[in-house]
């Protein structure tokens, strides 16, 4: 039988161990679509209106956006009630 400590260094990390910081994970479009609560088609409308999240080209035919740019772009589309100072 092994022994627990040495189980638990044997153990693979886990995918989210290896990845980047969550701020510099990039979410596909579909994902950020998703994450943002619209579909696709509006995902799509609010880019070609240059409204959308700063997006990072992956490749020749994929774009992302980081999870520090959705955060970004969802404080920048804030709604403040009348009256409020800030």
């Amino acid at each position: 039988m092994i022994p627990l400590s040495e189980q638990t260094s044997r153990q693979r990390p886990s995918e989210r161990d290896c990845a980047a910081p969550d701020d510099d994970r990039v979410m596909s479009f579909r994902e950020w679509c998703g994450v943002n609560g619209f579909s696709v088609a509006t995902g799509r409308r609010l880019r070609k209106a240059g409204k959308a999240a700063a997006f990072t080209q992956l490749s020749d035919r994929r774009v992302g956006v980081t999870v520090r740019d959705n955060r970004a772009w969802q404080e920048s589309r804030k709604i403040h009630a009348k009256g409020d100072a800030s």
